[in-house]
């Protein structure tokens, strides 16, 4: 959703859940130099308020960041939290861009699922649809004006100008997977509430479903099994994660059941993009966000699935100073959504 092109100078802002991070990148090619980053503790109250008042105690949480940062460009690319946009893949025919735009507007009713009215609308052709020669297959996102505009209003109101919105799950998959990656790799973002899925291919998104369920539903669990308070049961499910042999596998006892439901959903999103690309299996899952701080989990996700599991790492596409390594390390599993936006080619 972009506004404005041909901008090298920016920065990508990603406001989580639970945190807002800030990326800023030099240079062109596949991978490119870190020029600054920062991160500071969002209250999930105010990241999810509408209201006036704590939109401005965002703003004024963003702004100083910023300077913390030490990023000069008032020019950002914006993430969008998946639950808040609708990402699909549809078939067309093979049309102009303008004709693809008309037919798009044409058919909005049954490809969104709000009023093309209220809507700002996204799209992308990707290639040949696999399953009809005679048609492509197009990227579409669509999200509420109302919730765009309040971003918009928010962050213009502190001098920034906002060249691109786009989804915050786009934007991590271009962050976690090589750009020369061929063979369809499966990005899983476990965060605090929420649970994005994509399946990536040829560097493009194939496939993309949000989960509303996250690691505060595992530490819930924990709480309740074990009868502890939920800051007791975060400590323990991070310290023990899914390890049986660890004070006698009660943690794993606690989560199973919601790692197994978590575990059949990624399943399904196998194989319903097995259903449309057939000969094209997974190659990998690349697991980040909190999830992946959790001790074995990505190796039960592998055995369950009988697939290659890695930590996704944010940094993959980026260059810094090996002395910055210990620094940076810790936080590749976070800051995907920020890399990513960081890394757009416009």
């Amino acid at each position: 959703m972009s506004l404005l092109t041909g901008v090298s100078d920016f920065f990508g802002l990603d406001i989580g859940t639970t945190a807002v991070r800030v990326v800023q990148l030099k240079g062109g090619g596949p991978v490119k130099q870190l020029v600054s980053y920062a991160h500071t503790p969002l209250e999930a109250r105010l990241s999810m308020s509408d209201a006036k008042p704590d939109q401005r105690k965002v703003a004024q949480i963003i702004a100083d960041l910023i300077v913390q940062s030490g990023i000069t460009t008032k020019n950002v690319a914006v993430g969008l939290p998946s639950q808040k946009v609708f990402t699909t893949i549809t078939d067309m025919d093979k049309l102009t861009h303008q004709e693809i735009a008309k037919s798009i507007r044409f058919q909005a009713d049954s490809l969104i699922p709000t009023p093309i009215a209220e809507s700002k609308i996204d799209w992308s052709v990707l290639g040949d649809s696999p399953v009809d020669p005679n048609k492509v297959e197009v990227l579409l996102s669509s999200v509420a004006n109302e919730y765009i505009e309040s971003r918009l209003d928010m962050l213009e109101s502190m001098g920034l100008n906002v060249i691109a919105f786009e989804p915050d799950n786009i934007a991590m998959a271009r962050a976690f997977v090589a750009p020369d990656a061929k063979a369809p790799q499966l990005v899983l973002d476990i965060g605090s509430n929420n649970t994005d899925i994509v399946v990536v291919m040829n560097g493009a998104p194939r496939l993309t479903r949000a989960l509303g369920t996250g690691t505060a539903t595992m530490i819930r669990a924990v709480a309740q099994n074990l009868v502890l308070d939920e800051p007791k049961a975060a400590d323990l499910i991070f310290k023990f994660g899914m390890s049986r042999d660890r004070i006698e596998g009660q943690i794993y006892n606690a989560v199973i059941n919601t790692v197994d439901l978590l575990a059949n959903d990624i399943e399904k999103s196998i194989k319903f993009f097995g259903t449309r690309y057939r000969n094209m299996p997974m190659d990998r899952i690349i697991v980040s966000g909190a999830a992946s701080l959790i001790p074995e989990f990505a190796n039960y996700i592998a055995n369950k699935l009988s697939m290659s599991v890695e930590i996704g790492n944010a940094w993959r596409n980026v260059s810094f100073s090996s002395d910055r390594q210990t620094e940076l390390s810790p936080l590749a599993h976070s800051f995907g959504v920020a890399a990513g936006l960081a890394e757009r080619q416009e």
